[in-house]
């Protein structure tokens, strides 16, 4: 009896330690499952941690809301010159890093529309404000100190603008670029006269310094060729009183073209419709302004038209300062003139476009090159003196000055 109960005393205890074996197991392996699958969230959560403070914590505060919007000034974006091309460097800019951009078209040329879109624009919330052209001087005057917290970029728009339309000093959240536009006059010029034309043309829309310094540089750039070549060469010079062109506009080119001007020079924003008519009639050819203007000269009035454009840097003004504010790094409080910055041609504000200038054996891409090292070396220098006469800067060409043809 004895030896029966020792034997199920034994078999209790068996069972009672394997039952306390399979609980021991059973209870770390339900406590692993959760571990196992919270290991890699314990993993990634500082991963999670990493990224915000790699982007975003060490984004600039002004960076974290911007917001993008340009005003157009006389034209619209579709213009191919000043409006088009600040319109498609801030899209691209705003697209490709995921900032809000619109664009304000005013209801007409003036500067109570212009205020009223600048206006318009920051009560959208929008604290980016790009204008092109010098006509915003007013505008910019106007608003600009009364919204501090909005960063103001001009494009062209000069110093004596802004005094003359009663802004005192270049506050601190206003910048804007001019150009030294008589320098790619200069080369759209000299480049004319080298390719072999000695009839030539310059059309200005209205006579403001910058379309002065584009006309004024061509004469020069046609006058050093000239001289180079020894070559007889006149240049009809006018201005059109306005920036785009219409039937009278027209008519004065066809007579130019008609008398043997080979090329124009037509330098004021939508201005070229009316040059470009007129060639078309004669087999004529042009110059573009501001942005390379080929494809649109060419495309839509004849292929091989454009024998150049005298370009500023108009996008590369764009991408530096949009940068720049969402950076953080923003600096206004001045204008700054930009022109040349190198020896290589592409890297300038102020150039003639590589791929649509029509070189050939008399005037090379290696000749075009070598001309704008010169002239930023100092080797040649070409004077911005809009007080002087167009007559002035002629020492060996013929320079009919026509005054306003309209």
């Amino acid at each position: 009896m004895k030896k029966i109960l020792a034997l199920l005393l034994a078999l209790c205890m068996v069972f009672a330690l394997a039952a306390c074996g399979s609980s021991a197991s059973s209870a770390p392996a339900a406590e692993e499952a959760p571990a196992e699958e919270a290991a890699p969230a314990a993993e990634e959560a500082p991963a999670a941690e990493e990224a915000p403070a790699e982007e975003p914590a060490e984004e600039p505060a002004e960076a974290a809301g911007m917001s993008v919007a340009m005003i157009t000034d006389y034209g619209d974006i579709t213009d191919q010159s000043f409006n088009q091309t600040t319109y498609e460097a801030c899209k691209e800019y705003c697209e490709a890093n995921g900032i809000d951009f619109t664009y304000f078209k005013p209801a007409s040329d003036s500067d109570e529309d212009r205020v009223s879109m600048i206006e318009t624009a920051i009560d959208q919330d929008y604290n980016v404000i790009v204008m092109p052209g010098y006509a915003f001087a007013a505008a910019i005057a106007a608003t600009v100190n009364e919204y501090e917290d909005v960063d103001f970029i001009a494009l062209d728009v000069s110093e004596y603008d802004l005094t003359s339309a009663g802004l005192e000093e270049i506050p601190a959240n206003l910048y804007s670029a001019v150009y030294q536009e008589e320098l790619c006059g200069y080369m759209a010029g000299f480049a004319a006269v080298k390719l072999g034309y000695t009839k030539l043309g310059f059309l200005g829309g209205m006579a403001v310094p910058a379309v002065i310094r584009y006309g004024y540089g061509f004469v020069q750039g046609v006058d050093a060729a000239a001289a180079e070549l020894g070559a007889d060469v006149s240049v009809n010079y006018a201005y059109g009183n306005q920036f785009y062109g219409d039937a009278d506009i027209t008519a004065a080119m066809d007579t130019w073209y008609a008398d043997g001007v080979e090329v124009v020079f037509a330098c004021g924003g939508g201005i070229y419709t009316s040059v470009a008519e007129a060639a078309a009639k004669v087999d004529g050819k042009v110059i573009g302004v501001d942005v390379d203007q080929a494809g649109i000269i060419d495309g839509t009035y004849g292929e091989g038209m454009t024998v150049t454009s005298a370009m500023k840097g108009l996008a590369a003004t764009v991408k530096t300062m949009l940068t720049a504010v969402q950076a953080g790094e923003f600096e206004g409080g001045k204008v700054e003139n930009l022109g040349l910055v190198s020896e290589n041609p592409e890297e300038n504000y102020v150039q003639i476009p590589i791929a649509s200038t029509q070189f050939d054996d008399n005037f090379s891409e290696a000749d075009y090159e070598a001309l704008v090292a010169a002239m930023f070396g100092g080797e040649i220098t070409v004077s911005n003196d809009i007080d002087a006469a167009v007559t002035d800067f002629a020492t060996v060409i013929t320079v009919n000055d026509l005054g306003n043809i309209k």
